[in-house]
């Protein structure tokens, strides 16, 4: 059979199944009397994305029609689809999924858990545009005063370009700036009307020249793994090994794990975050 057709033949049945599915007062239609079918009827989902009776009667059919990515998201919002549904509907119709905002950042408990466990290795939670959502004491260690920062401050690239003591502690801060802002670039290139991506580009410009000067040079990055290396006033200098791994449920979301590059690293980190231990970068 043909490859094509078969997509095809699978997102018919995708939207079928969930007409059927979805009942009329979920969907804010007075079911009446004389309703024979179960879930929606095909002109009731038609009239609730958008588009006419006989279009969206074709694309149950099968037939070899073209779709937007506008009538896709008429449909999803009519089908009452989840952000993993509307993923599936926009593979089988082979158009690129492109989010105007992303979902709300909502850590995991588990996910939580785990980051403190992680100790005395630092480890956090970011999402796509570096807020620290979840952390752990040896990272608030490491770095530092991050409890009592308000939420919107509490943020990796905030730290690098407005906090001097980030440019002692991190002993290429250069490069690490400008991968960091390669990163950022890259993710948020998706989402270029989320109010929080726009809320933090206004700050940074306002209130770094050295932001300005780095982000108008149109960074590109890819995660790459890498030592960082540190010159912390408390432990002296230590090195890490870093991992970044995507949380499965928000693709936004990642784990950043620090691992101590030598048994050196090792101790120096645990004499910095045992109970009763002072000190922190300022």
């Amino acid at each position: 059979m043909d490859e094509n057709l078969t997509q095809r033949e699978l997102l018919a049945g995708f939207l079928r199944s969930r007409r059927e599915m979805l009942r009329p007062e979920e969907a804010g239609i007075e079911p009446g009397p004389r309703r024979r079918t179960p879930g929606l009827r095909r002109e009731e989902v038609a009239q609730l994305s958008g588009v006419s009776v006989t279009w969206y009667t074709w694309l149950e059919q099968g037939r070899k029609i073209t779709v937007s990515g506008q009538v896709l998201e008429g449909l999803a919002r009519a089908l009452r689809l989840s952000a993993a549904e509307r993923r599936h509907l926009y593979t089988l119709a082979g158009v690129a999924l492109s989010d105007d905002v992303p979902q709300p950042a909502v850590v995991n408990p588990t996910l939580r858990a785990l980051v403190e466990t992680l100790d005395p290795n630092p480890a956090h939670v970011t999402n796509l545009c570096w807020d620290l959502l979840a952390y752990n004491e040896a990272y608030e260690k490491l770095v530092g005063g991050l409890d009592g920062l308000p939420d919107g401050q509490r943020n990796s690239i905030w730290l690098l370009f407005t906090r001097p003591s980030m440019r002692t502690l991190l002993v290429d801060w250069r490069r690490e700036a400008k991968d960091i802002l390669g990163q950022f670039r890259t993710a948020v290139g998706r989402y270029p009307n989320d109010p929080r991506v726009r809320e933090l580009l206004d700050a940074l410009t306002a209130a770094s020249p050295d932001f300005v000067a780095m982000w108008s040079q149109h960074p590109v990055q890819a995660f790459t793994p890498a030592t960082k290396r540190f010159q912390h006033p408390m432990a002296g200098p230590v090195a890490f090994n870093y991992a970044k791994l995507t949380v499965a449920e928000d693709d936004n979301q990642h784990l950043v794990v620090f691992l101590p590059a030598s048994p050196t690293d090792a101790r120096a980190m645990r004499e910095l975050t045992v109970p009763g231990a002072a000190g922190s970068a300022p």
